[in-house]
């Protein structure tokens, strides 16, 4: 990786990073862009290069979680060495996560009102193409 490549996936990184905690704290709707990005220590030129717009930079934070979070789920399923045990590890994790006021705030009451319906999103396929082959699995067994 060429160093304007590498200080471009930091800044990314940087701007996910800080607008997951205000998306967390202050909600879609009421995160200013401005201190989002004074906050980070860049422009919202910086912002809209990466992302487009505020919408594109939710929509970044919505899939790192739910990417986390499916990989968090698909863990616990290969835990056991019983794929219905799995499954069930799987779900709860779900469940767990979705206990989490961030998770909340961001993936469940906002990300809809935001980006529409979830079964839209890469990362919600993501997680349910996990679940799906999982139950193939136990239906071929």
């Amino acid at each position: 990786m060429s160093v304007r490549e590498q200080k471009m996936a930091e800044t990314r990184k940087k701007l996910i990073e800080v607008a997951r905690r205000a998306f967390a704290e202050y909600g879609y709707a009421d995160t200013s862009m401005d201190k989002l990005t004074a906050e980070a220590g860049l422009t919202r030129g910086a912002l809209y290069h990466h992302f487009g717009d505020k919408r594109g930079l939710f929509a970044a934070v919505v899939d790192q979680i739910d990417s986390q979070m499916a990989e968090y789920a698909q863990q616990h399923r290969e835990q056991p060495d019983d794929l219905w045990e799995g499954l069930l590890l799987e779900g709860q994790t779900y469940i767990q996560n979705a206990l989490n006021p961030e998770f909340q705030r961001i993936v469940l009451r906002d990300g809809p009102a935001v980006l529409g319906d979830p079964a839209h999103w890469p990362s919600q396929n993501r997680c349910l193409q996990s679940t799906r082959e999982c139950v193939e699995q136990l239906l071929a067994a």
